[in-house]
C-alpha cells in the first residue's frame, strides 16, 4: 500500500536536481505549458522520484479563502480529516484535484482540495486564541505529524502545490496543467539525495503562501531544525528543505523582516566580508548573524522562493549549484540551466548568473505601473529588484 508518512530507511546518493522559475511582473497568468516544457529540458537532473509545481493566481474565485491541497492513504484518512476540518473550518468548497491518469503516473494517493478558513468559534482549544495564519500553519503542522496516512501539501490562499512521484513533465500531465493558469510558476525535478522518493517529500514545499523549491543539501539541517522547535514548528517530513519553508515563514510573516533581509540572514555574508563593510551596514549585517546564526543555511543550494508579491533566487555563499537568471519584457525567468530559459525564450533582454549569496528578488507590480530593467545594477551588484 502506498504510505504517505515517510517511514522509508533512509539512503544516500549525492546528485542533483533542476529548477525552473517563471514570474511575469504585472500578474498577468498564462497556462503551464511554459514551465512544462522549462523542466522537462532538465530531465536528466532528475531520476524519476519526484516532480512538482508551485503556482500563484490559480484560484481568483476563491483568493481570500485557504485552498487546501491534502493527499491522504486512503478513505478512512480522509474521513478522520475532514471531521477535524468540518469542527475547526468554514468549508465554502471541496472536491478532488482534477487529474488524468497516464502509464507513467498511476499508484497515486486520494488527492482533493478544499477552500475553506478558520471558525471563529473553533473547536480546537489549543489553538483556538490564534490567528488565523498561526491557526492554519498550526493545523497543517498537526495533520502531518498525527494523522496517519494524510498529508497536506499546500494550505496558501490563490496558489496551489501541485507534485507527486515521476518526472515533472509527467506530473504536468498528471494534473493537466495545461488547464491551470497563474503569474507565477515554479517547478522542481528531484534526485533524492538523503531521503527516498515519496509523494509527499517531492518539492515544491509550502506552508501558507510561502513555496519553496531547492537543489542542494542543508548540512545545517539539524541546527536550523532545532531553531525552529524553539518557536513551535514540527518538522514531520525529515527533509532538509522543509526547513527553509518554515524558516522564511518566521522571518517574514512572524518577525516582520523585509524579503531581501530575510535572504541575507540565509546566506548571510561572510565575517570577513562584514568587517570590510562601512560602520552602519557593518553593525546590521553583524546583529543579523548575532540573532539569527542558528538560522544560517549552510551546504551547496539554490533555491527558488514564491511568495504572492513575487519571486526570489538564492545560492549558498560559494555558488556550489547552478542558477542562471532571464528576463524579457515583463518575465523574468530562472533555472539550473540557461537552456531551459531560451527553450521558452530565444531571445531574453538579458541573462546572467546571480553572485554567491546574493539574492535576485522579482516583485510584482500594478498594471498602471511601467518597468524598465537596468542592466548596468544587475552586473554591479547581481540583483534584480523589480518594484
Amino acid at each position: 500500500m502506498l504510505r504517505l508518512k515517510n517511514n522509508f530507511s533512509i539512503e544516500h546518493d549525492t546528485a542533483g536536481c533542476g529548477l525552473c522559475g517563471i514570474i511575469n511582473i504585472k500578474k498577468i497568468r498564462t497556462n503551464g505549458e511554459d514551465i512544462k516544457k522549462a523542466i522537462a529540458l532538465e530531465h536528466d537532473r532528475g531520476n524519476g522520484l519526484g516532480g512538482g509545481f508551485a503556482v500563484y493566481g490559480c484560484y481568483p474565485e476563491y483568493s481570500e479563502l485557504y485552498a487546501f491541497h491534502v493527499m491522504y492513504d486512503d478513505l478512512a484518512a480522509k474521513e478522520t480529516v475532514e471531521e477535524y476540518f468540518k469542527n475547526n473550518f468554514i468549508i465554502e468548497k471541496q472536491e478532488p484535484i482534477p487529474i488524468f491518469k497516464t502509464s507513467k503516473i498511476n499508484d497515486h494517493p486520494i488527492l482533493h482540495r478544499y477552500f475553506m478558513k478558520p471558525k471563529s468559534d473553533r473547536e480546537d482549544r489549543l489553538f483556538s486564541e490564534l490567528k488565523d495564519d498561526d491557526f492554519v500553519v498550526k493545523s497543517v503542522m498537526l495533520i502531518n505529524s498525527d494523522y496517519d496516512g494524510a498529508y497536506v501539501f499546500s494550505s496558501g490562499k490563490n496558489m496551489g502545490a501541485f507534485k507527486g512521484v515521476g518526472y515533472p513533465e509527467d506530473i504536468a500531465d498528471f494534473y493537466m496543467l495545461d488547464n491551470v493558469e497563474g503569474y507565477m510558476w515554479t517547478a522542481h525535478n528531484r534526485f533524492p539525495t538523503n531521503t527516498p522518493g515519496w509523494w509527499g517529500g517531492a518539492h515544491p514545499f509550502t506552508l501558507l503562501d510561502w513555496s519553496i523549491v531547492h537543489n542542494g543539501e542543508i548540512s545545517s539541517y539539524g541546527i536550523n531544525k532545532r531553531y525552529l522547535e524553539m518557536f513551535k514548528y514540527n518538522l514531520a517530513l525529515k527533509t532538509d528543505t522543509e526547513v527553509i519553508a518554515y524558516i522564511l515563514d518566521l522571518l517574514i510573516r512572524k518577525h516582520g523582516l523585509p524579503v531581501e533581509m530575510a535572504m541575507n540572514v540565509l546566506a548571510a555574508p561572510f565575517y570577513q566580508t562584514i568587517d570590510k563593510m562601512e560602520p552602519e551596514q557593518k553593525e546590521l549585517y553583524t546583529a543579523l548573524r548575532q540573532i539569527y546564526g542558528s538560522a544560517l543555511l549552510n551546504g551547496p543550494f539554490a533555491i527558488i522562493f514564491g511568495y504572492p508579491d513575487g519571486m526570489v533566487a538564492l545560492n549558498d555563499r560559494i555558488k556550489l549549484r547552478p542558477l542562471v537568471a532571464g528576463t524579457k519584457g515583463d518575465f523574468t525567468y530562472i533555472a539550473s540551466e540557461e537552456s531551459s530559459i531560451r527553450e521558452i525564450c530565444s531571445s531574453p533582454d538579458v541573462v546572467w548568473s546571480p553572485k554567491a549569496g546574493e539574492p535576485i528578488i522579482i516583485k510584482t507590480v500594478k498594471t498602471n505601473v511601467k518597468t524598465a530593467i537596468n542592466t548596468e545594477n544587475i552586473s554591479q551588484k547581481q540583483r534584480l529588484i523589480i518594484s
